[in-house]
C-alpha cells in the first residue's frame, strides 16, 4: 500500500531525513520508532506532504505521491493526525467532526461516536477547554470522517495517563480490524509493542533497524542502543 524509498528531506538547509525507506501493506499497523529528535515526524509530514522530500519516491497504491499537498493526500486517502492535535479550539467537538472534507460516506459523526462514546457526551462542548485524552480522541475522529485508508498517527499516546494510554490503543486496534492501514510514530516501546505487527526504528535522520514486533521485544541491544533514553 505504502511504500517510501529512499527519501532525503530538509528543514531549510537543514538535512533531517537520509535515504529513508519503509513499507506499509494493507491492514497493516507499523511502527516508527525512535528518541525524540529522531526523524519520525520529519518522515511522517514527508508522507503526509506537509514536508516534500528532495530526493527520493513515496508511492501509495502503487502511485507516486510524492510533493504532493496534504489536501490533495487526504482525497486520495492519507490523513495525517499530528502530535499537537490541532483542533479548532473555538469549535464544538461535533463541529469539528462536521468541517473535515469527506472522501467517502464510510465514516459519518455516528460511528465516530460509536467508536469513541465519550466524544458523544460532550459534543457539544468547545474542543479547547477538553481534556488531552479528548483532544487524542478528537483528533483521531476528525480524521476517520475523510474516510482514509491509511492513517498517519504521530505520538497519539503521548502526555496522556495510561489508562486513557489502554482505551486510545483499544480503538486504534478496532481501526486496524476495520481495514485502515496505519503508521504509528511512538517513544512510548511498550504501547508501541501491543499494537504493531512490523517496526522501523529510526535514529539520526536514518532506518537502522526493522523485524517484526516480537523480534523488537525479544532485542534487547537493539532497544538500548536506539530506544533508551
Amino acid at each position: 500500500m505504502l511504500d517510501v524509498r529512499e527519501i532525503d528531506t530538509y528543514y531549510g538547509q537543514s538535512h533531517i531525513l537520509f535515504d529513508v525507506s519503509l513499507s506499509l501493506r494493507q491492514g497493516e499497523i507499523v511502527g516508527l520508532l525512535g528518541r525524540n529528535g529522531a526523524g519520525k515526524t520529519t518522515t511522517m509530514k514527508s508522507v503526509g506532504g506537509m514536508l516534500r522530500p528532495k530526493k527520493g519516491t513515496i508511492l501509495f497504491e502503487g502511485e507516486d505521491v510524492t510533493g504532493r499537498k496534504p489536501f490533495q493526500l487526504v482525497r486520495r486517502g492519507i490523513c495525517y493526525v499530528p502530535d499537537d492535535r490541532r483542533i479548532f479550539s473555538d469549535l464544538t467537538v461535533d463541529d469539528n467532526l462536521g468541517i473535515v472534507y469527506r472522501r467517502t460516506r464510510e465514516w459519518d459523526r455516528e460511528r465516530v461516536y460509536d467508536l469513541f462514546p465519550a466524544l458523544r457526551e460532550i459534543a457539544g462542548r468547545r474542543a479547547g477547554v477538553l481534556s488531552g485524552g479528548e483532544k487524542a480522541m478528537l483528533s483521531v475522529g476528525r480524521a476517520l470522517m475523510s474516510g482514509p485508508k491509511l492513517l498517519l498517527l504521530d505520538e497519539p499516546t503521548e502526555g496522556l495517563a495510561p489508562l486513557i494510554v489502554r482505551s486510545l490503543e483499544e480503538q486504534i486496534l478496532r481501526l486496524s480490524e476495520a481495514g485502515i492501514s496505519i503508521l504509528l510514530s511512538e517513544q512510548n516501546l511498550k504501547s508501541s509493542l501491543a499494537l504493531i505487527d512490523r517496526a522501523y526504528i529510526i535514529d539520526n535522520g536514518r532506518i537502522r533497524y526493522q523485524g517484526t514486533a516480537k523480534e523488537l521485544e525479544n532485542n534487547e541491544e537493539i532497544q538500548r542502543m536506539h530506544l533508551m533514553i
